[in-house]
C-alpha cells in the first residue's frame, strides 16, 4: 500500500482543488472514515484526489467515492463497476491512454480530461448530505477556476449536476437534469448530463453502454 500512497500523493499535488488528505471538515464523513480504517486498514480511506491532466478540456464530475472502489484504491472510479464502464469508454473516445486494470498502479493516464467528485470522501450508504456537498464545493470551484482549458463538464448523476450548477450560482430550475442533455451555462461552458454509470443503473437498463457512448459522441463532436 505504501507504493500506492505515493501515487495518490502525486495525484493530490499535481492538480488544483484537491482536499487535504487529512481533511476533517465533515464530522460524519470523518467518523465513517475512522470506522473504515479499523475495518479495512489496507484501504486508502481518505479524500480521493482528482485524476487527469492540467490541460483538461473535459471535466467529469461524479457523486462521491465508492466504499470498495475509489475509497479502496485512491483513484476516482477505480476498482468498482462504474469504472469498468467509464474507463473503457474514455479509452475508446481518446480521453485516456493505456489499459484500465482496476488498480491505481495500472499505468492508465488521461488525455485532456480530468475526473473528480462533488464530495471527496466516501459517505455512509453512498449518500451525501447537503452540508457535505457545500463543504466540498470550494474544492470543485478551485479545480475549475485553475483549469482554464475546461470547455465541457460531464455530470454523472443528479447530485453532480446540481453541484456544478451551485458552483456557478445557476438556478437549478433553469437546468433540469436529463440524460444526454446539454446545457449552456452563463459563463460559456457546456454542461452535459448522464445517468451515473453505477451497477444499479446498468443492471436495471436505465443506462446502457450505447446510451453512455452516445454522451461521449456528443462530447467528442463538441470538442472537435
Amino acid at each position: 500500500m505504501r507504493e500506492n500512497i505515493d501515487i495518490i500523493e502525486r495525484h493530490q499535488k499535481s492538480l488544483p482543488g484537491n482536499a487535504p488528505l487529512n481533511c476533517k471538515m465533515c464530522p460524519r464523513l470523518v467518523k465513517f472514515r475512522n470506522s473504515n480504517i479499523e475495518k479495512f486498514p489496507e484501504y486508502f480511506n481518505g479524500p480521493v484526489p482528482a485524476f487527469g491532466t492540467k490541460d483538461a478540456e473535459l471535466l467529469i464530475v461524479g457523486l462521491a467515492p465508492g466504499l470498495k472502489g475509489a475509497n479502496r484504491t485512491g483513484r476516482p472510479f477505480t476498482g468498482d463497476y462504474a469504472g469498468d464502464l467509464l474507463y473503457p469508454t474514455l479509452l475508446k473516445f481518446g480521453f485516456a491512454k493505456g489499459e484500465y486494470g482496476s488498480r491505481i498502479d495500472d499505468g492508465l493516464s488521461m488525455h485532456k480530461a480530468m475526473i473528480t467528485n462533488a464530495v471527496r470522501c466516501v459517505p455512509p450508504q453512498n449518500k451525501t448530505i447537503g452540508e457535505e456537498e457545500t463543504n466540498c464545493r470550494p474544492f470543485l470551484i478551485e479545480q475549475i477556476e485553475k483549469t482554464p482549458s475546461i470547455k465541457i463538464i460531464l455530470a454523472l448523476g443528479g447530485v453532480a449536476h446540481n453541484a456544478v450548477l451551485s458552483t456557478y450560482g445557476e438556478k437549478k430550475s433553469a437546468f433540469k437534469f436529463a440524460h444526454n442533455q446539454t446545457h449552456a451555462l452563463s459563463n460559456g461552458l457546456k454542461l452535459i448530463d448522464s445517468y451515473h454509470c453505477s451497477r444499479y443503473n446498468t443492471n436495471t437498463g436505465r443506462l446502457t453502454t450505447e446510451m453512455f457512448e452516445d454522451v461521449f459522441k456528443n462530447i467528442q463532436e463538441f470538442l472537435g
